[in-house]
């Protein structure tokens, strides 16, 4: 069975590359399933996790924003921070996902604080979610 390269690049440097069976990332535009062989393309991504299938095992990335760059034989995911279930600190995902929620709460007549606390939030479910959690 062919296989596609995947890279998962943050301005920190690689948090993930191989050659899987297919990757799956949540675009602005919705979900997105890459096999060998997919057209190219490059998407802008949301806050959400990268599924990365390699056989029966199924990986997760935690991902905050980027792009998706996709070539018929390589995968590029250029993330805006990006975490391994392994590298997530999940007590302190947990607070940030409280003080996001706070912030939501006190901040509803000032909508700036009340995206940045939405986007906050989101992250921090996403990591909790992604660490299994």
């Amino acid at each position: 069975m062919p296989t596609i390269q995947v890279s998962v690049v943050t301005p920190d440097g690689k948090v993930y590359d191989g050659d899987v069976d297919m990757v799956s990332v949540r675009t602005v535009e919705g979900e997105l399933g890459i096999l060998p062989k997919h057209i190219p393309l490059v998407a802008p991504l949301t806050v959400g996790a990268v599924r990365i299938k390699k056989g029966s095992t199924v990986e997760k990335v935690a991902v905050s924003g980027g792009f998706v760059e996709v070539r018929p034989d390589k995968v590029t995911i250029l993330a805006e921070a990006a975490e391994l279930p392994s590298g997530i600190d999940v007590d302190r995902a947990r607070e940030a996902k409280e003080r996001a929620q706070k912030r939501i709460d006190s901040a509803k007549s000032d909508e700036i604080d009340f995206k940045r606390a939405e986007l906050s939030l989101k992250r921090a479910i996403n990591r909790i979610d992604v660490a299994g959690k």
